[in-house]
């Protein structure tokens, strides 16, 4: 399928995980990709993977300066943006009553004024153009809650509540805003929040999962995908769990 056919689409957090996996799923399906990750280097091995005119772009998601000369980047390269995913993120599992306001003030910054950066930089031009999509990728934490992710679930709560909001606004637009919502999923980041020697915690995670296994960044990719596409033309405002079942709504 080539549903993006020539659109560029403008990723962050692509550098691994499920942002490399959206990078190759929308490639895949078409897109002239914007491989955009605090990592530069990450970033530039994942634009070589795609090949063609994958182009890596520095950006801290966390400053809006750096968001801003990263958009002028891609669009002087690859032209217009049609498609924002927001798949940057970051969390540290910990009771809330044990944090502190330094690790607050980072979960926030990254999870959510960073969606808000991206949003702001690049929203203007779909209105210009009257036309984009942008897919904000949430987390079944900011749904349901997560023990030990208080202030995670709090951001990732916002970036509901805020694509609902920006949806009503850019609909006269014809922009579309929708929300993906991973539940456990097979990362280098949940690698990191668990730790070594923890089997037995992945475990009961797959147990608890109808589907019977933690999901693949492949599976939020393809979910990315459809709301990117046309055939998701008729389709703002939504939530969509990517969870195997652990969260029905």
């Amino acid at each position: 399928m080539n549903r993006l056919a020539g659109r560029v689409a403008f990723v962050t957090g692509a550098g691994r995980g499920m942002g490399r996996a959206i990078a190759h799923r929308l490639g895949a399906e078409g897109a002239r990709l914007a491989v955009t990750d605090i990592d530069k280097d990450a970033a530039a091995a994942v634009a070589v993977e795609l090949g063609g005119d994958a182009y890596p772009a520095f950006v801290d998601v966390t400053d809006a300066g750096s968001v801003g000369a990263a958009v002028e980047e891609v669009t002087a390269r690859l032209g217009p943006i049609d498609v924002l995913v927001n798949n940057a993120g970051w969390d540290r599992m910990a009771p809330f009553l044990e944090t502190d306001e330094e690790l607050w003030d980072r979960l926030i910054a990254i999870n959510l004024k960073g969606v808000l950066h991206t949003c702001r930089a690049i929203g203007p031009q779909m209105v210009e153009r009257r036309s984009g999509r942008i897919v904000n990728v949430s987390s079944d934490a900011g749904r349901v809650g997560s023990t030990g992710e208080a202030v995670y679930s709090a951001t990732k709560g916002g970036i509901i509540a805020f694509s609902k909001t920006l949806a009503r606004e850019l609909a006269r637009h014809s922009v579309t805003v929708n929300v993906v919502c991973p539940g456990p999923t097979d990362t280098p980041l949940l690698a990191e929040m668990v730790g070594e020697g923890n089997d037995r915690l992945i475990s009961s995670l797959q147990r608890a999962i109808p589907l019977g296994r933690l999901g693949r960044p492949e599976d939020i990719a393809a979910a990315v995908a459809f709301l990117a596409s046309d055939d998701a033309s008729f389709v703002t405002g939504q939530t969509l769990s990517v969870s195997g079942g652990l969260t029905m709504s």
